[in-house]
């Protein structure tokens, strides 16, 4: 059919529905705070992307790459190169033999990621569990599969996981439990204890584990990152799911992957194709050689970052904000009772507004918010930056 430059409009009875598949769903906290961070030229401590360079080797690279030629298609599930390099890195840090043909999948950033894992092992009908607060992405591609979400709300102030909890929350619909750690926005781990509790619950049932570790490896305090990885009975039912964007300080390429065995890569990359058929190529390349090259790049971020929320929590010790304990990923959770007794969405618009700094409120991430009064600041930032931010909040 030739296009037209003009189009009747369809009979009523054939008009698309006037509903939306996600009622309840606005613009992304996100997307709002980060906007009005620039309206008001505020210190954006909001959205979680660092401020700072991304590794100049590893840039040197893509321009290699660009002027090089390898500017064209990737194969589907990611360049063969960076494959392999991330099936080594699995082996070194967790002990997993994967098959980087059929085991690893490459993807446009972590959120694509999640939502070819959703829809991939979500039908109709099925219940997915995920731990409040939760991470904005994952219940919208649940209701997309048709699914309901199940929340069970973690234990403050240390963000635990409640398994009482989670095993009343489990009935014969459950399909996929998700879990998130390093835990955004809370900076919770889990431990090993952690695993052995959900590989309990899921034992002999149908259900699916779903990873999300994009902060692996973030883990502050001598504690190492207990990954879906390296547990030898929960690997095989789970999708675990990285991000280079984090990794690299380059959130703005978009770049994960997906681990997971060859029956649930299969039915993830049925969706990964018409989701994102492949990833951009030359940072492919330019990946799959830092990697193997600069390991020390990722052994060492844990400590880069501790470094940075050590500093973050000084310069705040004179400030009225409770910081609440940080394991890991490169946020803070502050208490601010003891300023005022204001909403968190409200006090975050107000300290954007007439302070200059921008922060999240905790209390999107939860279905049922609780009373408490918690912002989520990114410590993600050179040091000038958090000193400005610090000597403002300081005054509050």
């Amino acid at each position: 059919m030739k296009p037209s430059a003009t189009r009747e409009p369809l009979p009523a009875s054939i008009a698309p529905p006037a509903t939306s598949k996600l009622p309840g769903v606005g613009t992304t906290i996100f997307t709002v705070m980060s906007q009005l961070a620039r309206e008001c030229g505020a210190i954006n401590l909001g959205q979680g992307f660092p401020d700072f360079a991304t590794p100049a080797g590893l840039l040197d690279r893509v321009v290699h790459h660009l002027r090089d030629g390898a500017n064209q298609y990737a194969p589907m599930a990611g360049m063969p190169e960076l494959r392999e390099a991330i099936a080594a890195k699995v082996l070194a840090l967790y002990g997993r033999q994967v098959d980087p043909v059929s085991d690893v999948t490459v993807t446009s950033g972590a959120t694509e990621a999640i939502f070819s894992a959703i829809q991939a092992v979500v039908h109709p009908g099925d219940e997915a569990i995920v731990f409040d607060p939760a991470y904005d992405s994952y219940e919208p591609a649940v209701t997309l599969a048709g699914g309901r979400t199940v929340h069970v709300p973690l234990t403050a102030p240390r963000y635990g996981v409640d398994w009482q909890r989670v095993a009343a929350a489990i009935t014969p619909r459950t399909r996929l439990v998700i879990v998130n750690s390093p835990h955004n926005p809370t900076g919770a781990v889990l431990d090993a204890a952690d695993l052995e509790a959900l590989a309990d619950l899921t034992r002999d049932r149908p259900i699916t584990v779903l990873g999300d570790e994009v902060y692996e490896h973030i883990v502050f305090d001598g504690a190492r990152h207990e990954s879906l990885n390296r547990h030898a009975e929960l690997r095989e039912k789970s999708l675990v799911v990285s991000s280079f964007g984090k990794t690299y300080h380059a959130t703005g390429w978009k770049i994960g992957y997906c681990v997971a065995p060859p029956a649930l890569s299969e039915e993830f990359r049925k969706v990964h194709q018409f989701a994102q058929f492949c990833v951009v190529t030359p940072m492919q390349k330019a990946l799959a050689e830092y990697l193997t090259t600069t390991p020390e790049h990722h052994l060492g971020l844990g400590g880069f970052y501790q470094d940075k929320r050590d500093r973050f929590l000084h310069l705040l010790r004179e400030s009225r904000f409770r910081l609440l304990p940080s394991a890991g990923t490169y946020f803070q959770l502050a208490d601010y009772s003891a300023i005022t007794d204001q909403g968190d969405v409200d006090f975050a618009l107000r300290l954007t507004r007439e302070s200059g700094v921008a922060a999240i409120p905790v209390s999107v991430f939860y279905e049922k918010p609780p009373a408490a009064r918690v912002l989520r600041f990114c410590f993600a930032k050179d040091i000038a930056t958090l000193e400005r931010a610090a000597q403002i909040l300081c005054r509050i």
